[in-house]
């Protein structure tokens, strides 16, 4: 096995660039922390589905996730750099194709549309769409809005001053499991930092607490726009990471960009292998 490990603003993944995935128990190996090369996910070629290239992202615990804005641009970043890919091509993941393009700086990638309907985030509410709604979760009332852009979305304003002063870790992974999201969902909690300006804290389904989520941007930019927060156009989205861009247009398509950055190779010992099967 030969792994690749970058990272997007902090967000950082493995890439399978050689061996077997296995199992459940591998994913959770190679992504543990202490004992593994550690990482937020780790993504695998997936078929193709019509497109140049396929992926399949894995969340840390082992379960399946539809689609990662920082996962996707590290994977186009790895295909360009050490598979001979071109700087533009598609790219397909089980919450629909991509296209991708990566520069010398930064990766852009086109995330597809977002969308308010309940059934497409997926969310169990009977609205036409699940814009700002009220939930109770940890013996608080929230107002939130979800978002699906291939995967699951419950984006929290919040007018606090500082969103750390917030309990928002604790929150957030109560609503991830809360039972109106039947695949359970990725949570933030935003503050408006200006007219095109959003600052965030990301709780990820299945990977807790993240210094910055390309996917959760995207949901968010969607939101901030929906709710009349900020306008169509570019937006820049502020985290513990770092920023990163998302460009919303007047049909909800989202274009993702920033930075990704290599860490380094690890092949971990076929006794250490052995012991994950």
């Amino acid at each position: 096995m030969k792994l690749l490990k970058s990272h997007g603003l902090g967000n950082d993944y493995l890439v399978l660039h050689e061996g077997e995935l296995g199992g459940r128990a591998m994913v959770r190996g190679v992504c543990h922390r202490h004992t593994g090369p550690g990482g937020d996910g780790l993504l695998t070629a997936g078929p193709k589905g019509g497109c140049d290239y396929g992926l399949r992202i894995f969340n840390p615990d082992g379960s399946e996730a539809e689609k990662s804005g920082n996962g996707i641009r590290i994977y186009a970043r790895y295909l360009v750099d050490h598979c001979g890919a071109p700087s533009s091509f598609t790219l397909n993941t089980l919450g629909g194709p991509v296209g991708c393009q990566v520069d010398p700086e930064q990766v852009t990638v086109e995330m597809g549309k977002a969308s308010f309907v309940p059934s497409e985030v997926p969310v169990d509410l009977d609205v036409p769409e699940a814009v700002e709604q009220r939930v109770q979760a940890a013996g608080e009332d929230f107002v939130f809005t979800a978002v699906g852009v291939g995967n699951p979305h419950c984006v929290l304003f919040r007018d606090e001053a500082l969103l750390d002063a917030t309990r928002w870790r604790r929150w957030g992974p109560i609503l991830e499991v809360h039972p109106l999201f039947p695949n359970r969902t990725n949570v933030q909690f935003v503050q408006v930092r200006g007219p095109q300006s959003l600052e965030i804290r990301i709780w990820e389904r299945g990977a807790g607490e993240t210094s910055a989520s390309g996917s959760s941007s995207c949901a968010v930019a969607a939101a901030a726009v929906k709710t009349g927060r900020c306008a169509f156009g570019e937006i820049t989205l502020r985290m513990p990471g770092g920023c990163l861009w998302v460009h919303v247009a007047e049909d909800w398509s989202l274009r993702l960009r920033g930075p990704v950055a290599e860490v380094g190779w690890f092949q971990p010992s076929e006794t250490w292998i052995a012991g994950l099967r």
